[in-house]
């Protein structure tokens, strides 16, 4: 078994305290014996407006934020899930939100970009978002070898999105990070049942990391990080406010519940949508 942390932060629009609130949570975790620890998505900026995480984006490989999570898993000997950063594309107007993760060495060993993008209006007619404005999308499906087992990576909205995580299935997927943002309106909703379903649907881990509080754009995250078994039991939850939740990740119950109850097996279509004989 591995301990495995979550950290759930409310992220303002500058980096430096940001990260510095992240070392904080970090350290803490390791401290109380966690070997890996996943961030959620826009730790180190968020922005006043959408369009602020250009002015902090940073090429692959170089930059005041990636330099911060190279250094922090080297320096604390913990697998680091940074979800997730802007960098750059050939577009100066358009980044892609990154999530890199970098082994107890520091050294950079996977990168997810976001493929899907929230452009939507919640129900409060309030709240619209258009992540595509400044947002591009990913087109690859990733899942990172590591220590703990082969981790999937995702994004925040791409949880709506099932066929992502029956391709990283088939590519030997045991546990699934999802570093988030999630509204408050829509972390209400919807939080909870997507990530029970994606971990009971591929019998999986799922590491849920999130913004959770208030935010000086006036925006409100749902918080509400959690750990998620292969049977979808929630093995820890922290609901509101600055830390961390932590538990146990065993390979060998998630091997055991794949064996017993063999529903991936059963699966009558394939990748392609086809069905199987």
């Amino acid at each position: 078994m591995t301990k495995i942390a979550c950290i759930q932060m409310a992220s303002g629009p500058k980096v430096d305290p940001n990260l510095q609130t992240c070392r904080r949570l970090i350290a803490d975790a390791v401290a109380k014996g966690a070997r890996m620890a996943v961030l959620p998505e826009h730790f180190a900026h968020m922005g006043v407006n959408q369009a602020d995480k250009l002015d902090v984006m940073e090429s692959l490989g170089q930059g005041p934020i990636q330099k911060f999570l190279a250094d922090t898993a080297r320096s604390e000997g913990i697998w680091l899930v940074g979800g997730a950063i802007p960098l750059k594309t050939k577009d100066p107007k358009h980044c892609r939100s990154s999530v890199l993760v970098y082994d107890e060495k520091g050294e950079l060993r996977g990168r997810y970009d976001k493929m899907h993008m929230f452009d939507v209006s919640l129900p409060n007619g309030e709240e619209r978002y258009q992540e595509s404005d400044f947002i591009e999308a990913g087109d690859d499906v990733v899942v990172v070898d590591t220590p703990m087992g082969k981790l999937g990576l995702s994004v925040c909205y791409d949880i709506r999105f099932p066929e992502i995580f029956r391709r990283q299935i088939e590519q030997g997927m045991e546990i699934l990070a999802v570093p988030s943002a999630f509204t408050a309106i829509t972390g209400r909703a919807h939080w909870l049942p997507l990530l029970q379903a994606r971990a009971i649907e591929n019998q999986c881990y799922v590491l849920a990391s999130g913004q959770g509080g208030y935010h000086m754009n006036g925006r409100e995250t749902y918080g509400h990080s959690m750990i998620i078994d292969p049977w979808g039991a929630v093995l820890g939850c922290l609901p509101t406010g600055s830390g961390h939740v932590m538990a146990d990740v065993d390979l060998a119950k998630l091997r055991a519940t794949r064996e017993r109850f063999p529903a991936l097996k059963h699966r009558r279509f394939g990748l392609a949508g086809k069905l199987q004989k």
